[in-house]
């Protein structure tokens, strides 16, 4: 009688655990996904994107220049003067600093010989990476010296010239550079839209 008693007891245990087990699994199957953290918008913000070179930059100086006092070796600030976009999205802002060298500086000279002035593009710093400059938007030969490839010129082919005067350039003017070579960049998050552009005041009339 009591092994029978036994037998039912292990029967019971056994239908209670095939009854509850399918609902606890049920129950976790469904529960909702974690919602996504900060870390992840942070992680998806700061991906890794490739500025390719030969990628036009504009820059704009940031100082004036002039042969008169300019010396070969001097550090010239520059600034980025249009965001720098990869695949949609900002790696550089506006205003970024950039630097680059006096590469040639002659004052103005007797008989009429004007000054002459030229750059040396160094980098640009996008964040906490310096991307590599240069003035043309080929290499020198096979050259790979990166922004030292030849005279990296800024205001003409062989630079900036004024006869019988001193060359003098004004600070805020416009310069093209070009990336050296493809670098890794973070996204700084997407490119901001261009601003809507102004509405047209009609014409008066005439009548």
């Amino acid at each position: 009688m009591q092994v029978f008693r036994k037998i039912i007891s292990v029967v019971s245990v056994f239908s209670l655990v095939v009854t509850f087990a399918p609902a606890s699994v049920g129950h976790q199957s469904t529960q909702p996904a974690a919602p996504a953290t900060p870390a992840d918008a942070a992680s998806t913000a700061s991906a890794k994107l490739t500025l390719k070179e030969g990628t036009e930059v504009n820059l704009k100086l940031g100082q004036a220049l002039s042969s008169k006092t300019a010396t070969v070796g001097d550090t010239v600030e520059l600034l980025l003067d249009q965001d720098l976009i990869v695949d949609k999205a900002l790696v550089a802002k506006k205003g970024s600093r950039a630097v680059a060298t006096i590469s040639n500086a002659k004052k103005a000279g007797l008989a009429g010989r004007g000054g002459e002035l030229s750059l040396r593009f160094e980098y640009l710093k996008a964040g906490d990476v310096r991307v590599k400059l240069r003035g043309a938007q080929g290499k020198a030969g096979d050259n790979k010296t990166g922004a030292t490839v030849g005279l990296v010129v800024a205001f003409g082919v062989l630079g900036f010239m004024k006869h019988g005067k001193q060359a003098e350039v004004k600070d805020g003017t416009p310069v093209k550079a070009f990336v050296d070579e493809d670098v890794q960049l973070a996204s700084l998050g997407p490119a901001p839209e261009p601003a809507p552009a102004p509405a047209s005041t009609p014409a008066p009339s005439t009548k």
